[in-house]
Parts: structure tokens; sequence; C-alpha cells
């Protein structure tokens, strides 16, 4: 591989190495992972921009491009059948834990701010500072061949954001990311309000046996 030039992945390859570098370090006792596993950490609702639904034969192209780049390989060993899958993208790539943390913030949620990959980086990485933020990605932007780009402010925008440069920049994910924090908790209040209904459809269940009960 040209190491003076990235790979320009797709956008699903992208999402999945994203997936296996945060679960390697937030879900370790599940991890190297199948091709189940995979596909529904790319298809998670949370921590995720834009939020997709992949099928496994997505998911199978994807990871067949990423091993033919070197960033995935297969892993062997252990008791189970199943075709496992781990990232090799600090054996291509040496780079740190925060770098790391940084790049897979942005693999996963598109174009961040420095103050967005410090308050969601707390599962992968803990960044001392905003200042520590703003050096790895200095390092990584200055990196050969650069690793990140900072992208020109919008109006109203007080933070640049920066991209990775693993894929072609698609800088119309940007608008949509600033709502992100409002559809997150959308999403947040939906899943609450079905365990609720759960509740009290149980309730409501019990309280009818009770009343059987009595009745009899």
């Amino acid at each position: 591989m040209d190491h003076n030039e990235l790979p320009q992945l797709s956008d699903e390859a992208v999402r999945v190495l994203g997936a296996l570098i945060e679960k390697s370090k937030t879900t370790p006792d599940y991890y190297p992972m199948s091709l189940n596993a995979v596909t529904a950490a790319c298809n998670q609702k949370s921590s995720r921009h834009p939020v997709v639904e992949y099928d496994e034969e997505t998911v199978v192209i994807a990871l067949n491009a990423l091993k033919g780049r070197s960033l995935v390989a297969m892993a062997v060993g252990g008791t189970s059948r199943t075709n496992k899958y781990k990232h090799n993208f600090l054996t291509v790539y040496p780079v740190t834990d925060g770098e790391l943390a940084a790049l897979c913030l942005l693999f996963l949620r598109g174009p961040l701010t420095p103050g967005e990959i410090n308050s969601n980086s707390g599962r992968l990485h803990e960044f001392s500072s905003i200042e520590s933020v703003n050096e790895v990605l200095a390092k990584l932007a200055a990196h050969e061949p650069p690793f990140v780009k900072e992208l020109p402010k919008r109006s109203g925008q007080k933070e640049a954001r920066f991209t990775h440069l693993f894929a072609p920049v698609n800088e119309s994910l940007e608008p949509a990311l600033a709502v992100e924090p409002a559809r997150r908790s959308v999403s947040e209040m939906e899943t609450r309000l079905e365990a609720v209904e759960k509740e009290l459809a149980g309730l409501k269940e019990k309280v009818e046996k009770l009343i059987k009960e009595l009745m009899g």
C-alpha cells in the first residue's frame, strides 16, 4: 500500500472500520466480532451519524474491501466456528490512543468540532482538556498524508469542524449533524416511552389477574 496516499473508502467501509475500532475499546470481551455483531454495531441508533440499516451482504462487501487494504483481518483461534473480524488499523497506521479515538469518532459520526470530540470520547479515551483534543487534531492534520482536515466554518458556527480523509469529504453531512443531539434525544425518549409502555402493560396484566382472583 502506498502510505503517501490514504485509501478512499466507501461510507459503508468507514462505518464498519469505526464500529470495529469502537467495540475493541468499549466491549473487549465481545471482540473480535462476528458478522452479526459488526452489522448490529454499524446500525446502532445512538452515537452514529447518519443512522443506517445495513444488511449483512453490505457489511461483508465492506469487510472484504477493508481486508484488501489490510485494515481488517479474520481472527484466528478460539473454539467458535463463527468467522470473527478485527481491525488492523494500528498495524497499518501506528497512531496514539488519543488519535485513534478522534478518528474513530469521525468515522462513526461524520464531521465534529473539538468540543464534540472531547464530550463524546469518554469510553474510547479520556482527553485531559479541549487543548489536548486540539493537539491531537493538529497532529492528525500534519501527518503525511494528512488523516484529517479542518472544514470551513459555516455561518453561526463558533467552532470549526474536522473531518477524516479516509473517504471523499461529504460536507453535506454538516447541517444534519448540527441537529443530531435533538434527534438523539427524541430517539432516547422513544426508547424510554417503549419501556414505560411495557411496564404499564405488565402492571395492567397483574391488576386484572388480582381482580379476577378477588372476584373468584
